[in-house]
């Protein structure tokens, strides 16, 4: 019987460390297929192959009842291929798999007392597991905080003035995308740093924010919503800390972001989304996000853009909304750039967008920053779509509405 599992790439690979320092094997003596290695790799010196399995079984014990199943794959596999259980998709508010690498933490459950990852966890010999989670606090792997003086998409442009900091923010590990661009891969795909409660996390954040007297509060990634019930009393608990008149950011890449998730947020305390579809057409976003399921990237990208819509027609009077393009003459098109701009404005011209210029990270090495002029050019095209609020992060700063800018030399 075959199997897929993952080998070293001893060509490509270019002992940078990541894989001892921040994505680790948490079977290191046997592959069990998590994928988590091969994903987050930034030289690419992992490749799948298929290999014999000659795995022993183990009896493990699910809510009590006892399970044979393979030791050669993750508990995840273990759990909906021979016990029955059913794990969520992203944004669930169940148990789910989301970013398959370890860091969101929202496929946890109890396994032998305490709170853990199935998704790159594998089965053990006698091992209690219990699904029902409810009685722990979630958990996820946080970096930060720390002060901004620029913030994220959903930012007022208004309140940057390059020399305050305007939000005290954290970021989040964990991703549901594949972007071979990836900007913070180092906090995307870690496993290893200590995780944090909702509460923990939000003592911390809002301690940050008094210190330096920020406007806000901001959470990015990674993408926070993947954990749903984190993310939820993530808010609830900063709420409880701070006046109502502190803004409470989410940036995100809007592709879980359903109406009932946008309406749980907005309860909970979130009253400043910044959303990221990036782009119009579903190959671009395939090219840019390194998804390679066309139906998943349309699904994705769709629900993006229903999010902007929908938090615009039914909370504009409660949460500030920004919107996040990107920009890279490899990835995307003017043309595309002006449909983007076209479809904003057909909700309201005066719309904050934010257009990242993606620079060459991670995987995707091979791509130049864009010019100056390039973003500038980028900003007057949206622009004479009849944008009124158009920012473009540049190589020397943000170019915002009315020329307002940082110059960094």
């Amino acid at each position: 019987m075959l199997g897929t599992k993952v080998v070293i790439d001893y060509r490509r690979c270019r002992r940078c460390g990541f894989c001892s320092t921040v994505n680790i094997c948490y079977s290191p003596n046997l592959c069990i297929g998590c994928f988590s290695c091969f994903y987050s790799c930034p030289y690419q010196a992992r490749k799948i192959v298929r290999k014999p399995i000659n795995a022993e079984f183990v009896k493990i014990y699910v809510d009590g009842i006892e399970y044979s199943v393979p030791s050669d794959i993750t508990l995840a596999e273990a759990l909906e291929g021979y016990c029955g259980f059913k794990l969520g998709t992203p944004g669930s508010k169940i148990p789910s798999i989301a970013c398959r690498t370890g860091g969101c933490w929202s496929c946890a459950l109890i396994i032998d007392g305490k709170l853990e990852r199935v998704c790159i966890t594998s089965a053990r010999n006698g091992m209690k597991i219990e699904t029902s989670v409810e009685k722990f606090e979630p958990l996820r792997i946080v970096h930060g905080p720390s002060p901004h003086t620029v913030g994220g998409k959903g930012t007022p442009w208004w309140e940057v003035d390059y020399i305050n900091y305007v939000e005290a923010a954290i970021w989040v590990a964990g991703c549901n995308l594949r972007c071979p661009q990836c900007q913070n891969y180092s906090i995307t795909y870690d496993n290893v740093s200590q995780p944090m409660s909702p509460r923990e996390a939000a003592v911390a954040i809002v301690y940050c924010h008094k210190e330096y007297n920020t406007r806000g509060i901001a959470i990015s990634g990674g993408e926070p919503t993947i954990n749903r019930r984190w993310l939820i009393e993530f808010f609830r608990e900063v709420s409880k800390r701070v006046s109502p008149k502190v803004r409470r950011h989410l940036d995100s890449n809007g592709t879980i972001l359903t109406p009932d998730y946008i309406d749980e947020l907005v309860e909970s305390g979130c009253n400043n989304i910044g959303v990221e579809p990036k782009c119009v057409k579903t190959e671009t976003y395939m090219r840019i996000t390194g998804l390679s399921n066309n139906d998943l990237a349309k699904k994705y990208l769709t629900t993006a853009w229903k999010a902007v819509e929908y938090i615009y027609e039914r909370y504009s009077d409660k949460v500030y909304l920004g919107v996040g393009l990107i920009y890279n003459k490899d990835l995307i098109s003017m043309d595309e750039i002006a449909e983007a701009g076209r479809k904003i404005a057909s909700i309201d011209r005066k719309i904050q967008v934010t257009v990242l210029d993606y620079f060459p990270t991670f995987r995707r090495r091979d791509i130049r920053r864009p010019s100056v002029s390039e973003m500038l050019n980028v900003k007057k095209i949206l622009e004479d779509q009849g944008l009124e609020t158009v920012i473009v992060q540049t190589i020397v700063g943000h170019i915002g509405p009315k020329n307002h800018r940082r110059v960094e030399l």
